[in-house]
């Protein structure tokens, strides 16, 4: 029941997030002072114009710009007041915009604008790639050899990334290069504590022995920071990823963080519920990690352990956030009531990571 159970919000969650609506009457913006912009910013451009906004939770809202001639994609800020480092994009912008011309899958963008009496906040503005976001995980819709071709083409991407020459592409200062694990673990450390309800003995346990026990950063890249399948498009027809989307997590940093959350849902997400993997056309655990390994001239990953039990631990970190801000009546999250019992869970998985790497 539990797998029917997953698929059917799977499927609600594909629902609500694909696609695009009328753009909502708290995100409209001047578009006359919008195309205004448009002409004088983007090369080709040419209206009239038609602006939609993309269906989903996007911390930063995202618009279909739509021409006779093309279709863009916008990104902008949200408006209100916002935490000084929040929604980046600017940071967005430059990154993409320094992939692009390497020929990593990301959209051709055309321009960013940093002046607030435009639309209100500060944008970007990019080329509209065209194909397939796959939500489904387990890909219901597809053979087992094309689940094969999909897997390895995500993997293949985010290996590419991670052997960019970041500094070859004017990204060296593009965040801290070392010492990536231990801020991050810090990090959520003290988001988890400044919204602490309640005392989870797994937890402290986590937070004196995640940071004392940090693996060394040997190799420093650009880190995506939310690599999953729903946040890529792929190609059309073909098993080839033609653009990996919402980059505002974005750094410099330790590239194994970016390769075990992506493993995690073969740990605990929907395919982990799979009962045959061979048979349903995706790779192991083990051959995905094998797979990563050549591509990256690794002989192996000896610490997948413990980025378990932090990625574990820092979703226990995000989930308690939101519990927070639902508390102090700065969010109204739909599954509140069902979060505590969560990050206990979260909790206790995180510990059961970190006993196989070690811990006493």
């Amino acid at each position: 029941m539990a797998v029917t159970a997953d698929v059917a919000a799977e499927q609600e969650r594909e629902k609500a997030n694909t696609g695009t609506e009328a753009v909502p009457e708290a995100q409209r913006f001047d578009q006359a002072s919008l195309e205004r912009w448009l002409e004088a910013n983007v090369e080709g451009y040419a209206g009239p114009l038609e602006v939609r906004k993309f269906k989903g939770g996007q911390s930063n809202p995202t618009y279909q710009l739509i021409t006779p001639s093309q279709k863009y994609v916008l990104r902008r800020k949200p408006p209100g007041k916002l935490l000084p480092s929040a929604h980046a994009v600017d940071r967005e912008y430059r990154v993409i915009s320094a992939l692009y011309p390497t020929g990593f899958p990301v959209a051709r963008t055309y321009g960013l604008c940093q002046d607030d009496s435009v639309i209100g906040t500060w944008f970007y503005v990019m080329d509209c790639v065209e194909g397939r976001v796959l939500w489904d995980q387990t890909l219901p819709a597809y053979s087992p050899a094309e689940r094969t071709a999909i897997f390895r083409a995500k993997i293949k991407t985010l290996a590419d990334l991670h052997n960019t020459d970041y500094v070859k592409i004017g990204l060296e200062n593009y965040g801290k290069p070392g010492n990536y694990m231990a801020r991050q673990v810090d990090r959520w450390t003290k988001q988890y504590k400044a919204s602490e309800d309640r005392h989870i003995e797994e937890m402290e346990r986590l937070i004196e022995w995640l940071p004392r026990t940090v693996p060394n950063q040997e190799r420093t890249s650009i880190v995506h920071g939310d690599y999953r399948l729903d946040n890529m498009i792929f190609h059309p027809t073909e098993p080839r990823v033609a653009a990996v989307l919402d980059w505002e997590l974005s750094t410099l940093g330790e590239p194994l963080a970016d390769f075990t959350y992506l493993l995690m849902n073969w740990v605990n997400g929907t395919i982990s519920q799979l009962p045959d993997l061979k048979a349903h056309g995706i790779p192991t655990i083990e051959e995905a990690v094998d797979y990563y390994c050549e591509l990256t001239g690794r002989d192996g990953l000896p610490d997948l352990n413990w980025f378990f039990s932090y990625n574990t631990f820092r979703l226990a970190g995000i989930v308690q956030g939101i519990l927070g801000r639902v508390r102090d009546g700065t969010a109204n999250h739909p599954d509140a009531a069902s979060m505590g019992p969560r990050v206990l869970a979260l909790a206790q998985t995180s510990w059961e990571f970190a006993k196989k790497a070690g811990a006493g």
